[in-house]
C-alpha cells in the first residue's frame, strides 16, 4: 500500500490505528487529526467506553474547531462535519429548540459559535439566534458605546488648534513652548506673543477610520467586539468609518453599520487568511492619508503573499496613513499570533499588540490625536 494511502487510512481510523498502519503523522497532519478526533472520537467506541477526545461544552473550543475545519477541508466536507457536530456534540438541542436557545445565558463566546454555525442553523431557530446575539450586543453597547463616543469626540474636539482660543480652551503646554523666546528676565516670566488653543467643535468629517477584521476561526471573539465598535464609530458624524471583513476574500459591510447585529450576521467565521488582499482593498478606501486611521485586526497568520502584504503596509505608512495591527481585540489572554510578521510590521512603523475592549476607546482617541501608538501601547498594555 502506498505511503499516501496509509496516511489517509491513519487519518480516517484515528490514533489507535497508528501501530497498524505504521504511519506517524507530520505536524500539519496532526492538526488535521486533532480536528477529526474532536468530532468523531467523541462518540462511544464499540466497548461502550467514552473516549477522551471531544469539544465538551466549551464554546470557544467549538468556535476555534469550526475555523480549523474550514482551513483543512473543502467546503463540501466542512458542511458535512458541521452537521455532524450539531448532531453529535450536544449543540443540537440548543440549536433545534428556540425556547432553550432563548433561555441560555448569552456571552461573546456563544455569539461566536452561533455566527460560525449560521449557514447550517435551522431556519426556525435563526430569529431566536438573532435575538440572542442582539441581547449580547445590547449589553456590550451599554458597557462600551458611550465611553467610545466620549473618548473619540473629545479627541476630535481637541485635535484642532486655533490662535484665538477662549481662556478655557488654551493649550498651555503648546503656548509656553511657542513663546519661550519671549521670556522676560525682568519679570521672570514669559510674555506670550500668541496663544495656542483647542478649536471648538467641528461637525464636518475630520477623520477616516478603516477597520479591517480577520474573520478566521481563531479571531472569533475579536470579530464580535470589532463589529460592535465599527457600528459605534459609524454613528459619529465627524468620522467616516469603513468596516471590511476578510478571510481569503474581502467583504465590505460598511452599509450595514447602523445595526451591529446585521454586521455580525454578515460575517462568516472560519476559513483561510489573505491579509495582502484585505490591505489592497483598504488602499482603495483611502482618500486623505494623513487623516486616516487603519486598524488591522488579525493574528497575522498570512495565507497570501507575505512580501506583498508587507509592501502594501509600507506603502500605506509612507503615504501618511496611521496603521495599527491589533493581534486581538478581546478580553481573553495573550493571543496566538505570527511573531515574525508582527516584528516585520513594527519595523515598518505599524505597532502590533493585543488590546482589550475596555482600552479600545482610549486607543482610538490616541490615534485621532496622532500620538505615538507604540509608546501608548507600551504605557497602557500590560
Amino acid at each position: 500500500m502506498s505511503e499516501e494511502r496509509l496516511r489517509r487510512w491513519r487519518l480516517v481510523l484515528g490514533g489507535e490505528a497508528e501501530d497498524e498502519t505504521g504511519t506517524t503523522l507530520s505536524g500539519a497532519d496532526r492538526s488535521v487529526d486533532a480536528a477529526l478526533a474532536a468530532l468523531y472520537d467523541a462518540a462511544e467506541g464499540e466497548s461502550g467506553t467514552q473516549r477522551s477526545a471531544g469539544l465538551g461544552s466549551s464554546a470557544p473550543r467549538v468556535a476555534r474547531w469550526l475555523g480549523d475545519i474550514r482551513q483543512y477541508f473543502p467546503s463540501t466536507v466542512v458542511q458535512v462535519m458541521q452537521r455532524d457536530a450539531v448532531e453529535r456534540l450536544g449543540i443540537t438541542r440548543m440549536l433545534m429548540e428556540p425556547e432553550l436557545l432563548g433561555a441560555v445565558e448569552p456571552d461573546v463566546h456563544l455569539v461566536s459559535t452561533l455566527l460560525a454555525l449560521n449557514e447550517v442553523m435551522p431556519e426556525e431557530t435563526k430569529q431566536t439566534a438573532r435575538e440572542v446575539v442582539g441581547r449580547v450586543v445590547a449589553e456590550l453597547e451599554a458597557r462600551l458605546a458611550e465611553r467610545t463616543r466620549a473618548a473619540v469626540t473629545g479627541a476630535l474636539d481637541r485635535a484642532g488648534r486655533t490662535a484665538r482660543p477662549r481662556h478655557a480652551d488654551i493649550d498651555w503646554d503648546r503656548t509656553i513652548r511657542a513663546n519661550l523666546k519671549h521670556f522676560s528676565p525682568a519679570l521672570g516670566t514669559i510674555v506670550p506673543d500668541r496663544l495656542v488653543g483647542y478649536a471648538r467643535r467641528n461637525h464636518s468629517v475630520q477623520r477616516d477610520i478603516v477597520l479591517a477584521i480577520d474573520q478566521s476561526g481563531s479571531m472569533a471573539e475579536s470579530v464580535v467586539y470589532a463589529s460592535l465598535f465599527g457600528a459605534v464609530l459609524g454613528s459619529i458624524r465627524t468620522l467616516r468609518t469603513s468596516l471590511v471583513v476578510f478571510d481569503t476574500s474581502v467583504v465590505d459591510l460598511t452599509d450595514q453599520l447602523e445595526d451591529p447585529v446585521d454586521v455580525l450576521f454578515g460575517t462568516q467565521l472560519g476559513g483561510g487568511t489573505d491579509i495582502n488582499r484585505a490591505l489592497a482593498y483598504c488602499e482603495e478606501l483611502v482618500t486623505k492619508p494623513a487623516e486616516t486611521v487603519l486598524v488591522l485586526i488579525s493574528d497575522l497568520y498570512e495565507g497570501g503573499v507575505r512580501e506583498e502584504m508587507l509592501r502594501r503596509a509600507r506603502s500605506l505608512v509612507e503615504s501618511g496613513v496611521q496603521v495599527i495591527a491589533l493581534l486581538a481585540l478581546a478580553d481573553s489572554g495573550t493571543p496566538s499570533y505570527d511573531a515574525e510578521n508582527a516584528a516585520a510590521l513594527a519595523e515598518l512603523g505599524v505597532p502590533a499588540f493585543a488590546c482589550t475592549p475596555d482600552l479600545f476607546p482610549d486607543l482610538m482617541a490616541a490615534a485621532i490625536r496622532h500620538e505615538d501608538i507604540g509608546g501608548w501601547a507600551a504605557t497602557n498594555i500590560t
